[in-house]
């Protein structure tokens, strides 16, 4: 389904990221999240080339992009450090301004990139998140036991990377089940990506290291940034039916990040783009053109 778009590996002063292109028009990057890859993309990146230059891509860590090993202080996996991936890439590709969609870790990337370099950023849309840093200021029992890998990824190494590569397979396909509202959306293709790319070690210890430096170095940043604002729209959007959707008011918390924000729930668990992408694809386009 990806088969218009060109396959292109870029070298960023600390990574190389695979990356796809397509279409025409002002450029959109779409970053995934965890466990998968940027073919969570696949339902509705054909249908956005028709006005927009796309650009999907694997993160730092993920899919077919390298996978530096962590450093002691996680930094090299630092939202920081993997937005200016995104800065170098999209500027390698001949874009200095951009319009920017995450979902999961690509959404806190994104909102990261959108805080350090706004200039960059025309509009922004995160899927299913709330701010890394309000989410662990107020975890209780029932964010806790919904998102236990929050708190089991960040163990030291190499105690996850040890328990998940004794059977990868199943504990990927564990977490798209548990935070979907309806596994059948995952593709026999998508699957099948996922677990290729899931099933090396590096990926595995790469994907830790996203979530321990979520939990060290991000924090601190974000604490730092607590009083700086996205300036640019933001479009919010989050499954109905996942714990973020349950738990809060999604809109309302992000209103206190962002100058101008609107969004939506969408009928779906956590897997937007694969589990609604008729709803997904609308709100995207009608926000971006």
């Amino acid at each position: 389904m990806l088969t218009n778009f060109q396959q292109k590996i870029i070298d960023t002063t600390e990574a190389q990221i695979n990356t796809f292109t397509a279409g025409k028009g002002f450029p959109l990057l779409l970053l995934h999240g965890y466990p998968q890859t940027h073919y969570i993309w696949h339902k509705i990146a054909p249908r956005l080339v028709e006005d927009f230059t796309v650009i999907i891509a694997d993160l730092r860590g993920y899919g077919d992009s390298s996978k530096p090993q962590g450093k002691p202080d996680h930094s090299n996996y630092s939202k920081r450090a993997m937005a200016r991936d995104w800065v170098e890439v999209m500027s390698q590709l001949g874009y200095e301004e951009f319009y920017l969609v995450g979902h999961d870790r690509g959404a806190r990337v994104a909102h990261r990139l959108t805080l350090d370099y706004p200039e960059k950023v025309k509009k922004l849309a995160v899927l299913d998140i709330l701010p890394t840093y309000d989410l662990y200021q107020t975890t209780d029992k029932e964010f806790a036991s919904a998102y236990y890998h929050w708190f089991f990824l960040i163990q030291p190494y190499p105690l996850p990377e040890t328990l998940i590569g004794a059977n990868p397979e199943y504990f990927l396909r564990h977490c798209l089940q548990s935070w979907s509202k309806d596994f059948s959306a995952f593709t026999p293709d998508a699957l099948a990506e996922y677990i290729r790319c899931f099933n090396d070690p590096a990926t595995i210890h790469a994907t830790c290291e996203d979530y321990r430096a979520g939990a060290t170095i991000d924090l601190i940043d974000d604490e730092a940034d607590l009083a700086k604002k996205i300036t640019c729209p933001l479009l919010v959007l989050w499954g109905e039916q996942g714990i973020i959707g349950r738990k809060c008011d999604v809109l309302e918390i992000w209103k206190k990040k962002a100058i101008a924000v609107k969004g939506n729930a969408i009928n779906c668990g956590h897997f937007l783009a694969e589990e609604a992408p008729e709803e997904t694809y609308s709100a995207i386009r009608e926000f971006f053109r």
